[in-house]
């Protein structure tokens, strides 16, 4: 399978992984009363990390303490990742200990009349979560070097979406190969029924014509 790939192909896949990060940076309004659920499918040992705030509507002037968010991260298992209670800011960090949809839930405290709060949320995954000036900072490695760990990160990324894909083929080719053997076997004994029923019949014809002496 891996042999029909060629070079091309890879590199496609490379250079789309590289420039189209898994980055999701939104803005969204927020009911008072109200939750709102964000998902992030993240592959099990990847970074990721996360940043919100919630936009003040008058610059200069501090949010109100009504202003305020819960923040919950959650993973496809049901695990908090992270948790805090009537924030007007955070962030999260942690590597993924399973793979699936990862969950972050805004919930705001329900207010005497009805409001609505802007928050910008940034949620990264993968290479987008790696800050590589950090890594070139404390490593003093050169620019070749920095470059050599993204690609080495990329082709990591593709060689497990590839043992992924294989898996899923696999998996499909066995539930074809079931679902034929089953067809199979119906196609078998509906045979069987027929030909048991136009034998019943015959039989019977041939009873009912030796009553009437007709044979």
């Amino acid at each position: 399978m891996y042999r029909s790939i060629n070079k091309t192909t890879i590199r496609f896949l490379i250079l789309t992984l590289v420039i189209m990060p898994m980055v999701k940076g939104m803005r969204f309004d927020l009911k008072t009363g109200a939750t709102k659920c964000i998902t992030e499918d993240i592959k099990i040992n990847a970074m990721t990390v996360g940043k919100y705030s919630i936009v003040n509507p008058a610059e200069g002037f501090p949010l109100s303490e009504e202003d305020r968010v819960t923040v919950r991260v959650t993973s496809p298992l049901g695990n908090n990742y992270h948790f805090a209670d009537r924030k007007d800011a955070g962030n999260f960090a942690f590597t993924a200990g399973e793979s699936g949809d990862y969950m972050a839930c805004f919930w705001a405290a329900k207010q005497s009349h009805d409001k609505s709060l802007s928050i910008d949320f940034d949620w990264k995954s993968g290479l987008a979560a790696k800050d590589w000036s950090k890594v070139a900072k404390k490593g003093q490695v050169e620019m070749m070097e920095l470059e050599l760990k993204k690609l080495y990160d990329s082709v990591t990324m593709v060689h497990e979406e590839m043992f992924n894909l294989r898996e899923r083929e696999e998996m499909m080719q066995h539930l074809i190969k079931s679902t034929n053997a089953k067809m199979a076997t119906f196609s078998f004994f509906s045979l069987v029924i027929c030909l048991s029923v136009a034998a019943l019949q015959l039989w019977h014809l041939k009873a009912f014509f030796q009553r009437k002496k007709l044979i």
